[in-house]
Order: structure tokens, then sequence, then C-alpha cells
């Protein structure tokens, strides 16, 4: 009898067969081979109970949203460096993995937090944007920052903050001010290693103040067109600007333009390079209750019957690269050629939560939220509930950006969307609803669009439709877009 195949061997087949053109830069590389009782997800936080706090913490949203906004940018790090300079370099106090990529970061950025956790270790973990709560951005062991030390850390180096301010042609924007608390309150804690997802980019983004001994790289693809580059290419150049000397860098999937900048710039900085595919990867996936079951094969071997309590193909695919990632941290690959502790690891992805992401708020009808907000996203959002909930009949509720690929976002739902229902949502960067219903009778015809400005009547008219026709029990709707519209649909829906 013929011995079966290996899945994760035609895995790397398939991989090294696929561009012959990235032997030549591999050669160059140094190349990652394995020779040699986790929080539960946090919840999002509501408003402080406290009114005293709720009333301190709107006075530091207020003077936060005084400054340049997360969309207005000049490319460079040095108010930022300034920053923290003056605060005593808090982001040298502990070791860090850096997060960059197009889709999935904060995914990752969880689920690497969580299996850090669950090696005893203390997190301190900075993503953005968020969905409900400007506290969620900074978390510490695996919970968003409490309000109280949120104000607290703010009134700490708002005199610093000042003095940078004084010193820059620009004050220190927004997410600047975000990135220098997180630090501080890492420093503070202090923590074992701060997990850190990118704003923008990654060579002048905020975050890329750090020494990531570990660089993350998931999935690029087009986005921020105007500020990054028009090609996967130029992306990919901008973002490889998390990549230090001498780091290993855990790179998921790409478009083969993308992996060649990338592993370029690891050969120029002597980084260890472990490729999704072929160092690591997905060996195989089934749809479970609640998520999916998953084998993955990691730097140091094969880790078998992991649930993951989230769903859609490329949240496997995140697990995969968070679980290399936190690997390379403990230096499995290079100085070690053993699997983590597998009860610990299968434990640390079954807590993993990862809110607005394919996440079900509400039953009969079922309502899920996902805060996809470009064409990639938005067919890796489609594929993921098709797989998951076989809904009869769905319903979108869509409220996007106006400087997203708008029309590129609603063709990839329209294969699942039986009618869209498109709205606003309250940022003054949401696309009107005028110009999105426009579109939107472009992809889908008159007939499968109706138009709500208030997302409230929006989701009243999903439910509605999805309760229509006695479909009640199979149908569903998907509130997507943004993660602002996720946000405030979450919130209406009585979710926190």
């Amino acid at each position: 009898m013929s011995e079966q195949p290996d899945p994760f061997e035609e895995i790397v087949d398939a991989e090294t067969n696929r561009d012959p053109d990235l032997a030549v830069i591999e050669a160059g590389s140094r190349t990652l081979r394995a020779q040699a009782g986790s929080p539960q997800g946090d919840p999002v936080p509501a408003r402080p109970a406290d009114p005293e706090v709720d009333k301190a913490l709107r006075a530091v949203e207020q003077e936060l949203a005084g400054r340049w906004g997360e969309t207005k940018l000049e490319p460079s790090v040095a108010r930022i460096a300034a920053l923290m300079d003056v605060l005593g370099e808090p982001q040298r106090a502990y070791p860090s993995i850096h997060i960059t990529g197009t889709n999935g970061k904060t995914s990752t950025a969880r689920m690497i937090e969580a299996l850090l956790a669950a090696f005893d270790l203390r997190t301190g973990r900075y993503t953005s944007p968020h969905v409900q709560s400007i506290t969620e951005r900074i978390s510490l062991d695996g919970a968003p920052i409490e309000a109280e030390r949120f104000i607290e850390t703010y009134n700490d180096i708002k005199p610093y903050i000042e003095m940078v301010d004084s010193a820059q042609e620009y004050r220190l924007s927004f997410f600047e001010v975000l990135t220098g608390m997180a630090y501080a309150a890492f420093a503070d804690a202090p923590v074992d290693v701060a997990v850190v997802e990118v704003g923008m980019g990654g060579s002048w983004d905020a975050t890329n103040v750090i020494d990531g001994s570990v660089a993350v790289v998931t999935p690029i693809d087009l986005d921020h067109t105007d500020r990054l580059g028009n090609t996967h290419a130029e992306i990919a150049a901008e973002k490889a600007g998390v990549i230090k000397q001498g780091a290993t860098v855990i790179l998921a999937q790409q478009p083969v333009d993308a992996a060649q900048v990338m592993l370029k710039k690891a050969v120029e900085v002597d980084a260890t390079v472990a490729r999704e595919g072929m160092e690591f990867g997905v060996v195989a996936r089934e749809v479970a209750v609640g998520g999916q079951q998953v084998t993955l094969r990691g730097l140091g071997g094969e880790y078998e019957e992991i649930f993951l309590p989230l769903y859609g193909a490329h949240q496997a695919h995140n697990a995969a690269v968070a679980l290399a990632a936190v690997e390379a941290f403990f230096g499995v690959g290079a100085e070690q050629s053993r699997t983590l502790d597998m009860d610990t690891i299968r434990k640390a992805f079954a807590s993993v939560a990862s809110p607005g992401r394919l996440e079900v708020v509400r039953r009969s009808p079922t309502v899920v939220l996902d805060a996809a907000h470009n064409p990639s996203g938005a067919r890796a959002s489609a594929e993921g509930i098709s797989e998951a909930f076989g809904f009869s009949r769905l319903i979108g509720v869509v409220g996007a950006s106006g400087d997203k690929d708008v029309r590129g976002l609603l063709e990839a739902f329209e294969p699942i969307f039986a009618e869209v229902v498109v709205t606003e949502n309250s940022s003054h960067r949401s696309m009107d609803v005028d110009e999105l219903a426009a579109v939107a009778v472009e992809v889908f015809g008159d007939e499968r669009v109706v138009v709500e400005a208030r997302l409230d009547d929006a989701l009243e008219a999903a439910i509605t439709l999805a309760e229509e026709e006695s479909e009640f029990a199979g149908a569903g709707v998907l509130v997507t877009g943004s993660v602002i519209t996720v946000g405030e649909a979450r919130l209406l829906l009585g979710r926190a």
C-alpha cells in the first residue's frame, strides 16, 4: 500500500513552484526552519459608569479630537521620536512584536496576545481603530485599559506632549499621542512583551520607534493607495520599514511582487524569514460549531485539533501567522526544534475573541457584524459567512467611508446579498448615503437596494427584510463596510 502524501508537503510544493524569480531573492536571505490559562477574549468596554470618570474621559477624547486625525498625516517619525526621548524611551523597556499588513492585523494581534498570556507573560497590546471605545486600543493583560488608567496616562504625559508640540513644526497627531500613551502605559505596568499593530504603512508610522524582534506581515492588498502607493510592491516597500536589523520576519501569503520587496528588505538587514506555505501554514481546517477546527504547521512541528472560535479561512491563516510569531519570539525554529506545549496552545486559541470580525450579536434573525472596509477584506468576509452560516437569504447593511474602494467592496458582497440597505455612520469620513446608493444601484440593480440615511433605521429595515417570506429561521443580516459602522451597530443592538 502506497504511503499517503503529507498535506503540508503539498503546500510546500505548490509554493516552491509558484514563482521562480523568488529563488534569486531568497538565496541571500537566512530562512527560518525548525532543525534544532489564558484570559478570555476581552469585551468591548462600555462608557464608564461613574459620571465623573465619564466626564474626565470625554475631556481627554475632546482634547485628542482637536489634533490631526488618523487620516491626516505628515510622513515622519520625528515627532514621536522626540516624545519618546523626553519620556525616557519607554518603548525600549520591553521586547515587541510589530505587526503590519493590510488585512487581519487586529485579529492576529489578539491571537498573539492570547498565546503569550497563556505562557504566563504579561502582555500589552496596541491596536487600531477601536470598535466602540478609545480605551480598546491599549490593552494590558488581555483586557482594555481601565478608563481611569487611560485618563491618568494621558495626564501624566500631557506636559511632555506640550513640550514636543512647542518644538515641532506640526503638533503631535491623535495617533501619535495615543502611541505615546500606549508605550508609556506598557513601561509603567510593566509588561513582559508588547504586541503592536501599525496604524498605516510602516516606515513612517508612529509605532515604528520600537525595535520589534519579531516583525509580522499579514496579507498586503490595495488600500490607502493615496498615501502608500498604487501597487502591491509600492505598498510593501512602505510596510517593510518595520523589519529591523537581525529581526525575525513572519510573512503571510503575499502577492508575488509584495513578497519580493519584503524578501529584499530582509536580505538588506540580515533578517530571518519564515514564509506561510513554506516554513509554516494551515494543514487542515473544517467548520465547527462556533468556529472551526484547524491543524497548523508551526516552525517547530504540527499542532493538531485546535479549536478557533472565529469564522472564515482567513482567520485560520491569521492563526498560523500568530502561532509562528510566538514560536519565533520563544526561539523555536532557531535555537529550539520542538513544538510549544500543545495543551497551552489549544487553550489559548480557544479563548480568542475578535469583536466586529464576523461576530454574531443577535439571533432570530441572526445579525453578524464584520469590519471589512476594502475589497480583499470583503471577499474574505463573504467567503467566511457563506461557509459558516449557510443563510437562505442574507441582507446586507453597508455604511462605508468615502475614501475607500466602495465599488470593489460592494462587488465582493453582491453574490451573497439578496438585498442591500445602504446607510451612513456618524463619522465625517462616511460616504454620503445618496452617493453610496448610486454606486450600489450600479452594482446590485435598483430593485435590490434600500436607502436609509440613519443606521438605526437601516438595521430595522434589514431585520424586517430578513423576516419576510417565512424565512425567519434561515435568513440573516450582515452589517459591514467600516469599523465605525460596526461599532455603532454594536451599540444600537445592545451588545456592549
